[in-house]
């Protein structure tokens, strides 16, 4: 017996954190995730002590049949999977019985993921150092199910940590962290609870009043409307104490609909950014496979509507930047080159910026290239490209991630860079500042 509860836990664990060299040298601090339900009041206390945001990584363990507590596996949010195969093997489940339980775990999960985060976007993790939390390990299953999750996410650096372990548990992990941290290992190891005294099941509603005394960050408030352009309406939306604004430029067989646009726009909106998305082409338009690559048709649909947005009254003077995907990020590149808009900024997802290859040279905004590694041809346009640029410019490739980025984790790394990139380089106009826009 080593603790009365998870928080007692929590507290030894925040003391064997505090200033150990597993953190790194991450400036930003790093970021505690913990696996609800019983790892949320250790991290808790873990956040707390360090002085770091707190979100959770939602798992949940494929128990074998008929004996529940042996993990055979693990399932986790956007996709993360784990099969302990020397379980499965000795146990003797079949295919079908494996399926069947994966997939009510996966219902349970969606439910409990819906239930905790109430709306709200996880905490950014890309680039950042994760501390992932849980109140001990003893298969390991759902702690590498999590390490994985959120080496997924974007985290540059993953630190296990727990209050109790196996002995071995950091071989039996290998490579699952890049540090790993236990108050105590054992010799003898049978299950986690037999070393809390009170080790009863945590209810989702300490899960939620948990989260709330950590202050988890909501979404801010934000004001959406209509605006008429040529080609339909625009969906805008304004975030309280706006600091700039962004276009969407929507590329080949996409439009102001688009899940992955909306996606970004929402991550945008927690920067302060206000977000434009509409058509540039008519729907009769859009059949017509000539001008959805035409580069200067579109960007000149861009440059109108940009005219319009910097005279919209709850844009007006704001920065502005352009965020364009597939033929939309040549459509950007094309209107930024024109001598009345000058954005302040410009990221491009998955884009084809060689068709607006002409006015490369032309460009001024800094431009921010993000590709999929998988995309293979993509990315090398996206190289010569950028070699023809004159501007300040950077090609991000994102591991992995292919043309649509609809691997677990893609489209969140593209749309954290992309908030990052405005940020830096957007002119940040704070309210009653009367500079210009641009």
């Amino acid at each position: 017996m080593y603790f009365t509860d998870r928080t007692e836990a929590g507290r030894a664990l925040a003391a064997a954190l505090t200033d150990t060299p597993a953190l790194g040298a991450d400036p930003q601090g790093p970021v505690v995730v913990a696996l609800p339900r019983g790892g949320v009041p250790v991290a808790v206390e873990v956040a707390a002590a360090l002085g770091a945001p707190l979100d959770v990584c939602v798992i949940r363990k494929v128990g074998t049949p008929g004996q529940s507590e042996l993990a055979m596996g693990a399932v986790g949010e956007d996709g993360a999977r784990v099969v302990n195969q020397t379980v499965v093997d000795a146990v003797g489940v079949t295919p079908e019985e494996f399926a069947a339980v994966e997939a009510r775990e996966r219902a349970e999960l969606a439910r409990r993921a819906a239930a905790y985060r109430e709306g709200r976007p996880p905490v950014s993790l890309t680039g950042r150092t994760v501390l992932v939390v849980d109140d001990g390990v003893a298969t390991g299953s759902t702690a590498l199910a999590a390490c994985r999750l959120v080496r997924a996410r974007g985290a540059s650096r993953v630190v296990l940590a727990v209050p109790v372990a196996p002995h071995d548990w950091t071989s039996r992990l290998s490579g699952a962290a890049d540090a790993f941290v236990a108050v105590h290992t054992p010799s003898r190891f049978m299950a986690v609870g037999e070393f809390y005294r009170d080790f009863r099941q945590v209810e989702d509603g300490e899960v939620l009043a948990a989260l709330a005394r950590a202050g988890r960050p909501r979404h801010p408030e934000v004001d959406t409307h209509e605006l008429a352009f040529p080609t339909g309406p625009a969906a805008i939306a304004v975030p309280e104490h706006a600091v700039g604004v962004v276009l969407f430029a929507h590329g080949s067989g996409s439009g102001r609909g688009s899940p992955r646009n909306r996606r970004v726009a929402e991550r945008l909106h927690r920067e302060g950014l206000a977000t434009v998305l509409f058509d540039l082409l008519t729907p009769h338009e859009a059949e017509d496979r000539w001008k959805v690559f035409d580069p200067g048709l579109l960007g000149g649909r861009l440059a109108e509507a940009t005219r319009t947005v910097r005279h919209h009254p709850p844009l007006t003077g704001l920065p502005f930047g352009y965020f364009g995907a597939s033929t939309g990020a040549a459509a950007a590149l094309w209107a930024a080159a024109e001598p009345d808009t000058a954005p302040g900024a410009i990221v491009s997802r998955g884009g084809r910026p060689d068709l607006a290859q002409a006015r490369l040279p032309l460009v001024t905004s800094p431009t921010l290239l993000i590709v999929g590694g998988a995309d293979g041809e993509v990315v090398e346009l996206n190289r010569q490209a950028r070699s023809e640029l004159r501007c300040e410019s950077a090609l991000q490739i994102v591991p992995g991630a292919s043309h649509l980025f609809e691997e677990p984790g893609a489209l969140e790394t593209v749309a954290d860079l992309a908030a990052r990139w405005f940020a830096g380089h957007l002119v940040v106009r704070r309210p009653g500042d009367d500079r210009a826009g641009h």
